[in-house]
């Protein structure tokens, strides 16, 4: 009996990695915006399908904990891993959106900075959640962890950077506030890949 049950610990696997693959894609896709800057509703609108596809696959997960007798690990880490990976998506499509309604004139170059620093992070998100299936290779996961904290020290950087030269250079008031906005958005997007790591980090403590 117990082996017939074991199976459907899989699925929360599958839930993860399918979240981090799509937290890559949308955190790339706000990254491309900014690099390429035509079409941006366009792009917007492709980013808020992958929002919706993340929240779709965050939904599934918290429906199946509902369901299972036996999980991988805690109920409560399942439920705030997923939905933590949940924000970094809502946070990358916030700025998608908020870059399209705006209608800023062209990307900065510290907008840029910080979506690549974002990006890195989602990656090594979904590398870290990836390990949790087998927890074959715990010390490969924590320094994952590790990375995705000093880029989110790198990000915080990034911001006090970009936020100060903001006000220095841009008269426009307008202006300012839409980048302030959206500069702190992405950095608070690798805020929450932080959380994921720090979640990521105390199961493997403690389960690997």
């Amino acid at each position: 009996m117990f082996q017939k049950l074991m199976p459907q610990e899989v699925a929360f696997f599958d839930y993860f990695e399918n979240m981090g693959a799509k937290i890559s894609e949308g955190c790339a896709a706000v990254l491309e915006m900014l690099e390429d800057f035509r079409n941006i509703p366009e792009k917007a609108r492709r980013i808020k399908v992958i929002e919706h596809e993340g929240d779709l696959i965050t939904h599934q997960c918290i429906e199946m904990l509902h369901k299972t007798f036996i999980t991988p690990f805690d109920r409560d880490s399942i439920h705030r891993l997923i939905t933590k990976m949940d924000d970094i998506l809502d946070l990358a499509e916030a700025v998608s959106d908020r870059i399209s309604v705006y209608e800023m004139a062209a990307p900065t170059d510290e907008a840029k900075q910080l979506a690549r620093v974002l990006v890195f992070s989602a990656e090594e998100v979904a590398k870290a959640v990836r390990g949790l299936r087998s927890m074959k290779n715990a010390q490969e996961i924590l320094k994952q962890c590790v990375e995705i904290n000093r880029l989110e020290n790198e990000a915080d950087t990034l911001l006090r950077v970009a936020v100060g030269k903001l006000f220095k250079t841009e008269r426009d008031p307008l202006t300012v506030m839409k980048w302030k906005e959206l500069y702190e958005g992405l950095e608070e997007a690798t805020d929450r890949c932080e959380d994921v790591a720090n979640l990521v980090e105390g199961i493997v403590l403690e389960f690997a």
